[in-house]
């Protein structure tokens, strides 16, 4: 079975990856369109985030913003076959517009480490390729069920030069090193730790939602300059966008650091909300009793 899952998601992967970019993304939004009518989990969570983090917008507008969440998301998936197949060359052209990067390689040049914060924002995929090209950057990487795919994707990723360590203890102590080394580390700041040890509760959009600690804690271990990247689809391609954290993520006070990793991200959603990740239960707390906010 495993197999065939992963031959059928290779197919679609080359298909697409056959494609023009803008018809590879035209195809997966009408993909989209029809599981959005069918419903399912992932529509049910959609729209519920976006009712929690978006209260002050009528039901319509809610409704809306959910749909173009939800195709965005397709549009994401479309994409992936394109990022990971496609000479570097070619994706490299798609990347229309960067801002922000000399906050990057003036950190680098005075021979401190960065720790690049990716929310599950545009095409993370994209973001991290970058990143390789301005310095030897080193992210975490969960090797995915389909081992088939594995090495694929690990290829993929590394191309620009990026290094990928395991979400293991020895993996996240390679990455501390590098980052004290002065390179780059990658990290996916609203991914939702699976133990009650790893985050806290914390604000974000106005809800309670379990934040991890891993960033703030990396960033104060190394004394790492923190940076926010997220790459914005845009018609043709991609705009990168790379903003400077505010001070208080450098507290020692771990619920003050992660409020501005949280506003960070907020601020990161503002450019483009419609291109978050909202199918993605953020808003679980721990212990969940504490709020309830999903039904299943």
């Amino acid at each position: 079975m495993d197999v065939f899952k992963s031959l059928t998601v290779k197919f679609l992967l080359f298909l697409m990856a056959s494609l023009p970019i803008a018809v590879a993304r035209i195809f997966a939004r009408q993909l989209g369109r029809l599981l959005w009518s069918l419903g399912g989990r992932s529509y049910r969570v959609t729209c519920r985030n976006i009712e929690l983090a978006y209260p002050e917008l009528d039901s319509q507008d809610q409704s809306n913003l959910a749909k173009q969440s939800f195709l965005s998301t397709a549009e994401l998936a479309g994409e992936m076959g394109w990022v990971w197949l496609r000479p570097w060359s070619k994706v490299q052209k798609t990347i229309l517009q960067v801002s922000g990067s000399e906050l990057i390689t003036d950190a680098l040049k005075d021979g401190r480490g960065v720790v690049v914060l990716a929310p599950h924002l545009g095409n993370w995929e994209v973001l991290g390729l970058h990143l390789g090209m301005l310095g030897q950057a080193v992210s975490l990487y969960e090797p995915v069920k389909l081992e088939m795919l594995s090495s694929l994707i690990v290829r993929a990723r590394q191309r620009t030069g990026a290094l990928l360590v395991p979400t293991t203890k020895r993996g996240l102590a390679s990455l501390v090193k590098s980052v004290k080394a002065g390179q780059i580390a990658g990290i996916l700041p609203d991914q939702v730790p699976t133990e009650g040890v790893s985050g806290e509760n914390v604000e974000f959009m106005g809800n309670l939602c379990f934040t991890g600690t891993l960033s703030s804690n990396i960033i104060r271990r190394t004394g790492a300059l923190a940076v926010f990247g997220f790459a914005q689809r845009i018609s043709d391609g991609f705009q990168i966008r790379y903003l400077p954290a505010s001070d208080k993520i450098y507290s020692e006070d771990i619920s003050e650091s992660l409020a501005a990793l949280n506003t960070g991200v907020e601020k990161c959603i503002s450019y483009c909300p419609e291109q978050y990740q909202w199918e993605y239960k953020r808003f679980r707390t721990h212990p969940r009793e504490l709020s309830q906010v999903y039904k299943n």
